[in-house]
């Protein structure tokens, strides 16, 4: 199935394994790239010599194209964008807006610079500074989230801009994949729906939690870095929502410190970060201590298994997968559903 997503790119599906922090590793990217989609690498929570190393064992697992998700308001972005480039890689994804000069270096380059965005002028902004296409994230979908659904919002994206609009939040099967292209959109990128495949390095346990979930399971709290996050209802966020502030600063406090010793980054680095973060969202200075919650809590869960000192990020899809296929079996199950979608759909009126 060709679409301006595969012709960019050079993937053979419309399909987007998004870059999930501690889960989207060689070995998923790897094999979502094997089944014809484009894997996307997460390196936030990496210093940049293991990011190297996991672009060289992705490549070293795979011919096709692939990406690297990249933090613009990282400290030692420009470090990373001269990785990538040195590796070769075909695409840098960002999950927040990317500078016009960042966009620019990128592009000269040759790699294709692809956004994520949950609004339209976010997506008017960096079409106008470049970027070669964008995902629009609507509020289903797992993570930070806004609270446009997607059907509202990916029509609003793809009637502004005129490049490739990628969908995501709510997809799971060859169904969405029809409906998001009877929209406008070039294809649809799922994080839950590859979470939840043999592929993925998420420990057995914490995926049994997913599959267990029903929809009514997953929630939106602010309580653990400030910011609206979708995620699996649980004792530690039931805990969380019941907290007093002072409580929850020491928490990210010791958290903020625990996430330095691991990334590799002095306090220096991470106040830059911080000041930075601050900057792009309009943050508290709370708020940017909260932060530090995140990828401790998620590395809780989603690589120590511990389901009661983690939190597991979730899309409202969770409620509906129930089972674990490889990437190679997903990604030919949902092309078999589009195309027998597309199949049962009446004839259009006689012309």
């Amino acid at each position: 199935m060709e679409t301006p997503l595969t012709r960019l790119v050079g993937v053979r599906h419309p399909l987007v394994q998004t870059g999930m922090g501690w889960v989207a590793g060689p070995r998923l990217v790897s094999a979502a790239a094997n089944a014809g989609a484009l894997g996307i690498l997460a390196s936030a929570t990496m210093t940049v010599e293991q990011l190297r190393a996991a672009v060289r064992e992705v490549k070293s697992r795979t011919d096709a194209p692939f990406g690297v998700n990249l933090r613009a308001d990282a400290g030692d972005a420009a470090e990373r964008v001269r990785l990538i480039v040195a590796e070769g890689v075909r695409v840098a994804s960002f999950a927040l807006a990317p500078s016009r000069e960042l966009i620019a270096r990128l592009k000269d380059a040759g790699v294709v610079v692809i956004p994520s965005v949950g609004a339209r002028r976010h997506a008017e902004k960096v079409a106008a500074w470049g970027a070669d296409a964008v995902v629009v994230q609507g509020g289903e979908g797992g993570g930070h989230t806004g609270n446009v659904a997607t059907t509202v919002l990916l029509p609003q994206v793809v009637d502004a801009v005129d490049i490739p609009v990628i969908a995501a939040g709510g997809f799971f099967d060859g169904r969405g994949l029809v409906a998001a292209l009877a929209y406008g959109a070039a294809g649809v990128a799922m994080g839950t729906r590859f979470l939840l495949t043999s592929d993925s390095t998420v420990p057995p346990a914490v995926q049994a939690r997913y599959l267990a979930a029903a929809v009514k399971d997953i929630t939106v709290t602010t309580r653990v870095d400030g910011l609206p996050h979708r995620m699996l209802r649980s004792e530690l966020v039931e805990t969380l929502e019941r907290s007093g502030r002072a409580t929850a600063l020491l928490r990210a406090v010791r958290h903020a410190a625990s996430f330095r010793k691991l990334s590799g980054l002095s306090w220096a680095q991470m106040v830059r970060d911080g000041l930075a973060m601050r900057h792009g969202k309009d943050l508290s200075w709370s708020q940017v201590l909260l932060a530090a919650n995140t990828p401790m809590l998620l590395k809780a869960s989603m690589v120590e298994g511990r389901t009661d000192l983690g939190v597991m990020a979730s899309g409202q899809v969770a409620g509906v997968i129930e089972d674990l296929p490889s990437c190679a079996e997903l990604v030919d199950r949902i092309m078999a559903e589009a195309r027998a979608t597309l199949a049962a759909l009446p004839p259009g009126p006689p012309r």
